[in-house]
């Protein structure tokens, strides 16, 4: 309990250092972009949400595959625990996005191709919470919980792939998008201090959760042996 105690201690200070790095970076440290202008600042936290939902919702496969293999309830909570959090940076990216689009395109939402497909994205993962939450029996659930979620997957590289198999009114990527695309060194250095930061911060949320829920996972227990009694 102590360990546990001290390395939740250590993440918390390593995520609020790195946060703190983050919006050093995105606000201070990264030059202001010539078209957009300081609007463009949100840049680095609209990406790395994207990007941390994205390795979110992996694990959420991942632990999925890992639940029907072993039919272990560990890989359950974990699936249940980067579900939530995935859900929230992927909404962080739907609030964020219009912010951005707003003073940029003169609009708040249009219904493109990956506007659109980041939507679905999150209905899924939003269904996939609904779901867990109309089944009682935790084996059942942990088992269609982990189909949805590995199904659900599905959706994530055709989010990604969006603005490159289709024109869309979303910019184009700026990373891995071809010879013209690419980035300011020091734009980078804030892009990927941002999504280390936001990485650290789900790993230090995901640890709680998961931690929560296992506490719950054990009260249920000992509810259901009280009442048999």
């Amino acid at each position: 309990m102590r360990s546990y105690g001290i390395f939740n201690s250590t993440i918390a200070l390593a995520t609020a250092g790195a946060l703190v790095a983050a919006l050093y970076g995105a606000f201070i440290g990264a030059p202001t972009e010539n078209t957009m202008g300081d609007i463009q600042r949100i840049f680095y936290i609209h990406v790395p949400s994207a990007w941390t939902s994205f390795a979110a919702f992996f694990v959420v496969f991942v632990a999925g595959i890992a639940y029907l293999a072993t039919k272990n309830l560990k890989w359950d909570r974990i699936a249940l625990a980067c579900a939530e959090i995935g859900t929230i940076f992927c909404t962080v990216v739907l609030i964020t996005g219009p912010i951005w689009a707003k003073p940029v395109w003169g609009i708040w939402w249009t219904w493109d191709a990956r506007l659109t497909s980041t939507l679905l994205l999150w209905l899924i993962y939003l269904s996939y919470m609904l779901l867990r939450g109309f089944l009682e029996e935790p084996a059942r659930r942990a088992t269609l919980a982990a189909v949805f979620g590995i199904f659900g997957f599905a959706t994530v590289p055709f989010v990604f792939m969006t603005i490159r198999l289709w024109r869309t009114q979303h910019p184009q990527p700026v990373l891995m998008g071809g010879e013209e695309s690419g980035l300011d060194p020091v734009m980078f250095q804030a892009l990927m201090v941002s999504w280390a930061a936001f990485l650290i911060l789900f790993v230090f949320l995901a640890t709680l959760r998961v931690r929560l829920e296992k506490d719950r996972d054990q009260v249920r227990q000992l509810r259901r042996e009280l009442m048999v009694q």
